[in-house]
């Protein structure tokens, strides 16, 4: 596993226009690129913060996490909730599963616009299916 910094992130610690706005997330990579997918929330282009989507229970050629974040990703998930982390000073949400496929990514997403306060149904997503932007 390498030396990437995580650590929990409450929903209430994040900027205020995510549960008010019509927000998009867009991916910088695409869903083949593997369990990380890097991307960015916006709002009418008016702010943007980096946020991430990782599959947890990929484990090759080492974990991608310790076991603590992995089972919390799990139980969370299993309550209806996503579990958020700051890695390496980056929103990401931990997920479980080995890679994306569009329905776990708007699912992803829908768990964080409920965290948020927001709605679901004023999130938007654009996927990329490569493995990189160019």
């Amino acid at each position: 596993m390498t030396a990437v910094t995580i650590t929990d992130l409450d929903p209430f610690d994040l900027p205020d226009w995510l549960g008010g706005d019509d927000i998009m997330w867009e991916a910088d990579s695409g869903l083949r690129s593997g369990h990380l997918v890097p991307g960015a929330l916006r709002n009418h282009g008016r702010d943007r913060l980096a946020c991430a989507l990782m599959a947890v229970d990929e484990a090759y050629p080492a974990p991608v996490v310790p076991d603590d974040v992995r089972s919390r990703a799990h139980q969370a998930w299993h309550h209806g909730q996503v579990l958020l982390v700051d890695r390496d000073r980056i929103l990401t949400l931990a997920v479980p599963g080995r890679r994306f496929d569009a329905e776990l990514v708007m699912e992803s997403l829908a768990r964080l616009a409920k965290a948020v306060g927001g709605s679901p149904d004023a999130w938007g997503v654009l996927l990329r299916i490569g493995t990189a932007r160019h």
